[in-house]
């Protein structure tokens, strides 16, 4: 017996051994066809949809050699010839089902005029910060028909180029995570300076992520005009607030912002993602704020927030990114260990608890997509979730 054989079948008798749930949801029928967006309705493709946070980066030795023909980071990003490259690379290695536009977060503080620049092992610099209302009202909400137009572009290059059934993601920061880095002026580890505008210029603050929602929401709805099939927003910093904080200045602009996305021409059928880092005390009002599904942090067990949301949501995750450091029969074992979480029922899209590390091996993203396909196909119909 080889040893492929042995490890396929410790996976069936260990799923089979477990009591079937109250409910499961069916395969879909037909041809596999688009599986990322299938899991978003709630449905169970043929296998578990894959992708992964930062699939394209500096772990490929190919970005690596793209990003020094760039120059820099911003010129790779507003390149559309080269951000489409970036794009693909990760889809011309593995077998992912989706594809997420390779851009950051930052164009959008930076289309608004702060003047975003990437120091080289230092990260993002914003050239002007907010600190005052004046300073807010000064802010320029983009036309991302123009000021982000490279964004516009690199989308309909990538969309162009994928197979189609592969999904193309769009992103955009929170208003809060924005905000975050607009009066901040950089990365860091706590925030202090938007964290104590919450209690010190709150209404500041609301203003500024106003402005940012209105933002936010029509680059969005410009990226699926371009041809993004879903769309993301990455909430990094949400888990720094305190509940009712959390409440107030995260997850009340969120939900405007997909307010505002169901209200809009392009955007109105495109669902969305929420990755709230560190925010898992919120799952359930996370799930009625009327996105499609929630990206989950490693922190979360699946079986834990499936109870808590029912099936009001899809669920993405959560493989801990550190675990694409341990020896593919550990790290085979893990991915088995998070789609046994989560069940045979549909919805669920896999992916990390956060993005690829730059010093992860591109083997073991080898080795995490094929365990996924092999594992998540054979699921029965029928999984409890181990304890």
């Amino acid at each position: 017996m080889t040893a492929a054989v042995r490890r396929r079948e410790s996976w069936v008798t260990w799923v089979s051994e477990t009591a079937a749930p109250e409910s499961a949801a069916p395969p879909a029928s037909g041809p596999p066809g688009n599986r990322l967006l299938q899991a978003l309705r709630g449905r169970r493709p043929d296998r578990t949809p894959v992708w992964l946070m930062r699939q394209a980066g500096r772990y490929l030795p190919e970005y690596r050699t793209l990003r020094a023909r760039a120059g820099d980071f911003l010129t790779l990003c507003k390149t559309p010839e080269l951000a489409c490259e970036a794009t693909l690379q990760p889809l011309r290695r593995f077998p992912l089902d989706a594809a997420i536009l390779f851009s950051d977060i930052l164009t959008i503080p930076d289309a608004m005029g702060l003047e975003l620049s990437i120091i080289e092992g230092r990260g993002p610099r914003l050239g002007r910060v907010l600190r005052s209302e004046a300073d807010v009202r000064a802010l320029r909400v983009p036309e991302p028909e123009s000021e982000l137009a490279y964004v516009g572009e690199t989308l309909r290059r990538v969309r162009e180029a994928l197979d189609p059934e592969v999904a193309l993601i769009g992103f955009a920061g929170s208003p809060w995570t924005l905000a975050c880095y607009m009066v901040q002026g950089q990365g860091d580890a706590e925030f202090a300076l938007p964290r104590g505008m919450c209690y010190q210029q709150p209404a500041v603050l609301h203003l500024l992520l106003e402005r940012l929602t209105c933002a936010v929401a029509g680059c969005l709805a410009a990226q699926a005009a371009a041809g993004a099939q879903a769309l993301m927003l990455f909430d990094t910093w949400g888990g720094l607030l305190p509940g009712a904080a959390y409440r107030e200045f995260s997850l009340r602009y969120m939900a405007r912002v997909i307010e505002r996305l169901r209200g809009s021409e392009t955007a109105a059928h495109c669902p969305v993602i929420l990755f709230s880092k560190g925010a898992g005390a919120h799952l359930e009002q996370l799930a009625d704020c009327g996105c499609d599904a929630l990206s989950l942090d490693w922190s979360m067990d699946l079986s834990v927030a499936r109870r808590r949301v029912g099936d009001k949501v899809a669920l993405q995750g959560n493989l801990d990114p550190l675990a694409l450091c341990a020896p593919p029969e550990l790290l085979r074992r893990e991915v088995a260990r998070i789609l046994a979480s989560h069940g045979a029922g549909g919805g669920h899209i896999f992916n990390l608890g956060h993005g690829v590390r730059p010093d992860t091996d591109p083997d073991a993203v080898a080795v995490l997509v094929d365990a996924v396909h092999e594992f998540s196909a054979q699921l029965p119909d029928q999984l409890q979730p181990p304890a």
